[in-house]
């Protein structure tokens, strides 16, 4: 079977290609959120990504704790348990990670900062997929992509 090289620089222009849609929707089609609305989410995002960041730590851990406890049952239930528990437990782990790497950036208002909240958007989207969560993945997915790409412009 043939397997496409692909770069770094695909990668990226498929990202942007899925950005640039997405705003198109998300950003411009939809609803506009009044301008003092907008205000009020880029300055309260840093302290509600703070807040997300803090609670998200114990979590981690405790579901490292009761995996670890866990996982021989969670294998015996089938499989697809614990391989979509570890998968979940990773995304936590990134989501954690980029989120603390985008704090500082929040309050400067930069795009890289932004970028890595829609890069958790996405990663969030398809921890829902493959956990089989269509709630989660149609109505979370649709809405913090709305409310990020509402306050897109806000990040330079």
């Amino acid at each position: 079977m043939y397997m496409a090289k692909t770069t770094p620089n695909d990668w990226k222009s498929s990202l942007t290609q899925l950005e640039n849609t997405l705003n198109e929707y998300f950003g411009q089609k939809a609803p506009q959120l009044p301008k003092n609305i907008k205000e009020l989410i880029v300055k309260l995002s840093p302290y509600f990504t703070i807040l997300g960041i803090i609670l998200s730590v114990p979590a981690v851990f405790a579901i490292i704790g009761i995996g670890a406890l866990a996982s021989p049952f969670m294998m015996m239930a089938g499989v697809g348990w614990g391989i979509r528990a570890i998968i979940s437990l990773i995304a936590l782990i990134v989501t954690l990670i980029l989120e603390i790497m985008a704090v500082n950036g929040l309050f400067k208002r930069e795009k890289q900062a932004w970028d890595k909240l829609f890069y958790v958007s996405l990663l969030s989207a398809a921890t829902a997929l493959i956990s089989m969560n269509l709630f989660s993945l149609v109505v979370g997915t649709a809405l913090s992509w709305y409310f990020l790409f509402q306050v897109r412009s806000y990040y330079k």
